[in-house]
């Protein structure tokens, strides 16, 4: 993988985006996504030098873009003195090989571009496990291609030998280097799985920030709970999952977790290396899908967003539309309704209505009672250290315990609840 951060001055890189007929919508080129590339160039450390753009009925096998197109790019990256040339396609392994050759620099695609980043930005031990899990799924099929002409040659006059045996060497390698990090990557999960589990045994509900990278996902976090994650402007700024506990109430407390940025063309062994963290969402209480208000392009990012929450599973768990930097809202009527709030995580603006509408979903109605239990049922105590918060127990004519209930705990209660009252139905009074 090339790491584009590793000289002092700024790599140059010259970007290529191709728009064929022949490709769905999600692979193609726009204007936008070339925006986006070059912000994730300028993320890993590079600048552009020029960007190209083609336009071609169906991409050419060999080349991607066609001798011509690839005979004006060699000009373009020898007059500006260009490093590299990344295209905002998904490029083939053997096309890759063709592109390097023939223009005499290294040759990157999206994908490896993220996948830069990602190593650049990973500063857990499973957020590290988890890149180098994709890059070597990401080189293995390249691996392959580099060495395409000895296999198609086997057994051939001078292809027996160190070349042959070099690449089973390395492909067996890399698959051993894949089995153990999928091996560790589950023992990481296997301990996330049990510290879920005694989240659920405590009631502590789970709310994940989700969202588009750059949503401001991460600043979010910081105003609502104090925590100092960075907060930058720039792509994939946060890899590794953050949780804190963030008091909706004097009596509902849950865990906010904060999670990677999603982005259009996130390559797929990436998505599956990232499930370990990403797999929270399927376990959460609550999603905040926070949206970019201010992106143009915010219903595009939503609809990425959503369609990899499917993927992930989490399709059923209840969410709320969370307009961030709606201080530079362009339209007239901010998005409002039903699951959806207006907030400024720079400001601090509408984050009390933010806290209303997550305690609406997840606030269980439970109050902070005294109970007053007779000796003869000292018993009820253990089952309140269980089934409710308990916040102090003093003894004298009676145990005294303050706590915070459930409506079905004080209902089972009953009398025992200093001011309790039965429940009436209105024809009663």
């Amino acid at each position: 993988m090339t790491d584009i951060n590793t000289q002092e001055k700024k790599e140059r890189a010259v970007l290529v985006g191709l728009d064929a007929f022949s490709l769905p919508r999600e692979e193609n080129a726009t204007q936008e996504s070339m925006d986006e590339l070059a912000a994730l160039l300028e993320t890993a450390g590079g600048q552009t030098a020029a960007v190209v753009m083609q336009s071609k009925d169906s991409p050419d096998p060999r080349t991607f873009i066609g001798e011509g197109k690839v005979a004006e790019v060699k000009e373009l990256v020898h007059a500006m003195n260009a490093d590299m040339v990344i295209f905002d396609n998904s490029l083939s392994p053997s096309q890759q090989r063709v592109l390097s050759e023939e223009l005499n620099v290294s040759v990157l695609d999206r994908s490896a571009l993220i996948l830069d980043i990602f190593a650049q930005r990973a500063r857990t031990r499973e957020g590290r496990l988890q890149v180098e899990l994709a890059q070597y799924k990401y080189l293995l099929p390249r691996l392959t291609g580099m060495w395409k002409h000895l296999e198609r040659q086997e057994g051939a006059i001078g292809t027996r030998g160190p070349g042959e045996t070099q690449l089973e060497s390395d492909r067996r390698h890399i698959h051993r280097k894949i089995a153990k990090l999928e091996g560790e990557l589950k023992d990481v999960r296997r301990v996330r799985s049990t510290q879920r589990d005694r989240r659920i045994k405590n009631e502590v509900p789970v709310v994940a920030i989700v969202g588009y990278t750059n949503a401001g996902k991460s600043t979010l976090l910081n105003r609502l709970t104090g925590a100092d994650i960075p907060a930058n402007n720039r792509l994939f700024d946060t890899l590794d999952t953050t949780t804190r506990t963030l008091e909706i109430s004097d009596t509902c407390t849950v865990l906010l977790s904060d999670t990677v940025g999603f982005i259009r063309k996130l390559p797929h062994h990436l998505v599956e290396a990232f499930k370990a963290t990403l797999e929270e969402l399927s376990f959460a209480n609550l999603l905040l899908h926070v949206i970019d208000a201010s992106n143009e392009e915010w219903m595009e990012q939503a609809e990425v967003v959503d369609k990899l929450i499917h993927e992930l599973g989490a399709d059923h768990t209840p969410r709320i539309e969370v307009f961030n930097k709606c201080d530079r809202w362009q339209g007239e009527i901010r998005p409002h309704g039903k699951g959806r709030v207006s907030v400024s995580a720079k400001t601090g603006e509408g984050l009390d209505d933010l806290l209303k509408a997550i305690g609406g979903v997840l606030d269980n109605g439970a109050r902070r009672v005294t109970i007053h239990l007779p000796y003869d049922k000292g018993g009820i105590l253990e089952t309140l250290y269980q089934q409710a918060k308990v916040e102090s127990v003093e003894y004298g004519q009676t145990i005294d315990v303050k706590a915070v209930c459930t409506p079905r705990i004080i209902g089972q209660l009953g009398p025992l609840v200093e001011g309790w009252q039965p429940h009436k139905e209105p024809w009663e009074d």
